[in-house]
């Protein structure tokens, strides 16, 4: 997993799920950020974990059962980074 997205059924939350490439190999890391778009607006980031790399699998897997559906482009780039 490098990157991947999640936005809620009523298109207001969204998940981003990326690698942490300073991670130890073995020991592979996900960084997960939750916010919202704001019309005209930066995003609103609310949230940020920090998990290994199978949790933030189990993570994905259990919003998509919730409804959750994959975004296919990044919902906020480079300048939404903390």
């Amino acid at each position: 997993m490098r990157e991947g997205w999640l936005i809620d059924g009523d298109d207001r939350w969204i998940w981003r799920f990326w690698r942490d490439e300073t991670a130890w190999v073995r020991d592979t890391k996900v960084f997960l950020d939750r916010g919202r778009l704001l019309p005209g607006e930066e995003p609103l980031l609310k949230e940020r974990r920090y998990l290994r790399k199978d949790a933030a699998e189990q993570l994905w897997r259990s919003l998509q059962t919730q409804g959750w559906k994959q975004l296919k482009t990044p919902a906020w780039g480079a300048t939404a980074e903390p």
